[in-house]
This record gives structure tokens, C-alpha cells and sequence, in this order.
């Protein structure tokens, strides 16, 4: 996988605004002790006490609950349930490559609707429904939209999910909304299966607690792709899980003010180089993604990570080769010298 490989090996720096999730929250601040830990459990289909809470943070039914290892095997797990070979698919463009790849993987006849950049990444509905053949069987796209942060609000995710396929949404940066909290398309139709996790929102990677939310018939074959891949997750990550979930409290306001003062440095940053780079302002989310207005992209982070040990992803990573992404998640003072590093190739 062409982004994550560049992403685990190349992407660091000591100025790194390429990831795309809030910093690491650490072990020493949850509540945990020794005995709470346990390495091995009963080896079901998620820890109990795991899906418990996830049923009382969600909302949604035990039944409509399949736990994964963060969201990128959720995705994994739910696109190879809902996509059978040869079967037509549309996926957003542009896209989190792994969510294409998997489609592709899967032998799908993939086809494609466009995010639009120059107007704000909005899906056009209409253009959308023309897409949509008798044989069309899935729609994919997430939500909020990597790499922009854009929102589909709830009203269109409704019209989306009113033209007839199965609608599957990545809905893992939904979860930084913390002060204008999105409700999950799951509940806005039994077309829809979303998938989640605690990674990118709250710093919790490490934790790989990731879930599906989809229909009650779709769960055995879920579960038989968890037999067929995993397995089982670690415990000792679950039960770490329970304890962070009982304390989310604490851990989603330290997110919400780290981000809250990195989007103030994105923004005006974004503001002071509109010349140079078109791109609307951050509402929420973790990351935006500028275009260029001239200039080769993939040259222009070469010179930045060599030059200016500075990281930012290319757009191609994600079909959108005139863009970069940059992460809001980070430590606000390296987000801030990365962001001068940034002006200052900018200048030259």
C-alpha cells in the first residue's frame, strides 16, 4: 500500500504535520493499574465489558456491533462483507487510498463521483444519483472527508443514503467534531454500515479499539472475516480500551484544546498565504488539505522534508496531486515551526 508504506518509513521529520491524528495520549495519564490488566481473555467476538461501553457510547444495538482492530481492518472487514467480485461500486474521488485499494482488491468494478476542492469538497448529489446503475451496490465515502475534514451534514448524508445502494462510510474523524457533535449515519437508514475508532480523535492508536456499525444479517459474515484474518484482539488492549472509554471525558477535552489552538495557527497561516495556496479555512476536523496554486507539489515536500526537515503528505496520495495535507494534531509548537518552515519555501 503505496501511502502507508510512505507513511510508516518516510514520512517522518523532526517538523512532522503528516499525520492526520491528534498526538499520542499517554499511558502514565489513564487510570490504570497492573491488575486491571490481564494478557489473555475469552477469546469471543470482543471483550465484553469492551462492547458494552461501545454499545452505551454508540448507541446502537449489541446487535449491530462488530469490534475491530482500529478502523483500517473495520474497513477491511466491512467492504470485504458488502463487495462481492464483479460487482459496481462507486468510491469518492478524491480518497483515503487504502478504502480504494481495498475495493480494488476485492475485484469490484469500481467507478468514481468527485469531491469537488473548488467547492469546498461537497459531493454533488445529482451528479451522484446519475451515476448509479440498476447494478450498483455500494457507495463509498467517508465522512468527515480525508484528506480535507470537509462534512457531508446530515441532510445530504440522508439524500445519499435515499438514492438505493448500500452506503458505507469511514466516519473515524466524525469522532474530532467535539463541539458540534455529528450523528452516525448508521441511524439514518438500514443501508447505511459506518466504521470508527479511537484512534485519530483522541491520540488512542495504540489501542487499535475500532468498530462496525451496520445490520444484524451482515454480522455473521463479519465475524467469519474476523475468524478467517485476526482472530481475536488483544486483551490486555481491550480491557486498556474499557478504561479509556470510562474516562473519555478528560481525554476528548485535552484533544478539543490542543485543536482548538492549532486550527487558530492553521487558519491564520492559511490566511497569510491565500496568494500561495487556496484552501478554506478549518472548522473542525484534524487536518486540511491546501492546493498549490503553482508549482510542482511533489517537488515542493521533497525540498521541504530535505531542506526544512519539515513533512506534509503529498497530494497524490490521495488523487489530489496539486494538494498536501497538513495535520492539526500534533504538539502546537512543532505545528507552528513547521508552519514557518512551510512560509518560508513558500517565499523563495
Amino acid at each position: 500500500m503505496p501511502y502507508l508504506e510512505w507513511a510508516k518509513l518516510r514520512s517522518t521529520a523532526r517538523f512532522n504535520l503528516a499525520t492526520s491524528g491528534v498526538e499520542n495520549y499517554p499511558l502514565r495519564d489513564l487510570p490504570a493499574r497492573i491488575e486491571d490488566l490481564e494478557i489473555t481473555g475469552p477469546g469471543l467476538y470482543g471483550y465484553p465489558e469492551l462492547r458494552e461501553r461501545l454499545v452505551r457510547k454508540t448507541g446502537a444495538p449489541d446487535e449491530s456491533l462488530v469490534l475491530s482492530i482500529g478502523t483500517s481492518m473495520a474497513n477491511f472487514i466491512a467492504l470485504s462483507a458488502l463487495i462481492e467480485r464483479g460487482q459496481d461500486v462507486l468510491v469518492e474521488q478524491p480518497t483515503y487510498q487504502p478504502m480504494l485499494h481495498i475495493a480494488q482488491w476485492l475485484g469490484a468494478k469500481v467507478r468514481r463521483f468527485t469531491r469537488d476542492p473548488a467547492n469546498e469538497w461537497k459531493i454533488d448529489i445529482d451528479r451522484l444519483r446519475g451515476l448509479v446503475r440498476p447494478e450498483t451496490k455500494l457507495i463509498v465515502l467517508s465522512n468527515l472527508h480525508n484528506p480535507s475534514s470537509a462534512l457531508i451534514p446530515e441532510n445530504e448524508m440522508r439524500e445519499i443514503g435515499a438514492i438505493g445502494p448500500r452506503v458505507f462510510v469511514d466516519e473515524v474523524y466524525l469522532e474530532a467534531m467535539f463541539d458540534s457533535p455529528e450523528r452516525s449515519s448508521f441511524f439514518l437508514g438500514d443501508n447505511f454500515t459506518i466504521t470508527n475508532s479511537l484512534t485519530k480523535a483522541y491520540g488512542l492508536s495504540g489501542l487499535r479499539c475500532g468498530w462496525i456499525l451496520t445490520q444484524p444479517d451482515l454480522v455473521p459474515r463479519m465475524h467469519a472475516l474476523v475468524d478467517l484474518t485476526y482472530g481475536v484482539s488483544a486483551h490486555s488492549a481491550e480491557r486498556l480500551s474499557v478504561i479509556a472509554l470510562d474516562h473519555l471525558a478528560p481525554i476528548a477535552q485535552h484533544a478539543r484544546e490542543l485543536l482548538e489552538r492549532n486550527r487558530q495557527l492553521v487558519n491564520a497561516f492559511l490566511a497569510a498565504h491565500a496568494r500561495q495556496l487556496e484552501c478554506a479555512p478549518s472548522k473542525f476536523g484534524t487536518c486540511v488539505a491546501p492546493r498549490m496554486r503553482d508549482g510542482r507539489v511533489e517537488d515542493f515536500c521533497r525540498r521541504l522534508r530535505d531542506e526544512f526537515e519539515t513533512s506534509v503528505v503529498p497530494g497524490h496520495f490521495f488523487e489530489a496531486p496539486q494538494h498536501f495535507r497538513i495535520g492539526l494534531g500534533g504538539a502546537s509548537d512543532i505545528l507552528e515551526q513547521g508552519l514557518e518552515r512551510i512560509a518560508t519555501l513558500l517565499g523563495q
